[in-house]
């Protein structure tokens, strides 16, 4: 398992993509993409633009309260355990089986705000990764060479217990 230190919890304030204020914002950058987002409220406004997006992360909350909005998807669905402030092994493990072979709902028992390192990672170049920025809107990050490297330099700020 790998464990944020508070001493870099900072590098996550700093949106990791481009912040849109309202998901209807950045609809026509993410046609034709493989689409993947990460969170309750991300994937249940996806839903209701009519986007059904390939692969969600949930954890049936938001901001660490219960979230009444969580999606119910018809795809597969895998159950990860991740603890807050982690990214572990059964995570990125479920990532990897649910890109492998989309469509998928990777539920998270726990809080699934760091699934969108490993994400990035594991996503092919070209697709959409979408989550929410508490307060703020949502992020886009087009996976790309450069999302990966950024992505690959925040997980060196991560410890492995």
């Amino acid at each position: 398992m790998l464990r944020l230190p508070e001493a870099h919890r900072d590098l996550l304030k700093i949106p990791f993509g481009t912040l849109y204020r309202d998901i209807g914002e950045l609809l026509p950058l993410i046609e034709g993409r493989a689409i993947y987002a990460v969170g309750d409220v991300v994937t249940h406004n996806l839903l209701s633009a009519g986007i059904v997006p390939d692969i969600a992360i949930i954890d049936g909350y938001t901001m660490r309260t219960p979230c009444t909005r969580s999606p119910l998807l018809q795809a597969r669905r895998i159950t990860a355990k991740n603890p807050a402030g982690t990214i572990t092994d059964e995570l990125v493990d479920a990532i990897d089986e649910v890109i492998r072979d989309p469509p998928g709902v990777i539920f998270v028992d726990g809080e699934e705000d760091l699934a969108v390192i490993p994400l990035v990672l594991a996503a092919p170049s070209g697709a959409a990764v979408l989550y929410g920025q508490p307060g703020e809107g949502v992020v886009l990050r087009i996976v790309d060479a450069s999302a990966k490297r950024e992505a690959e330099t925040i997980l060196k700020a991560f410890v492995r217990e």
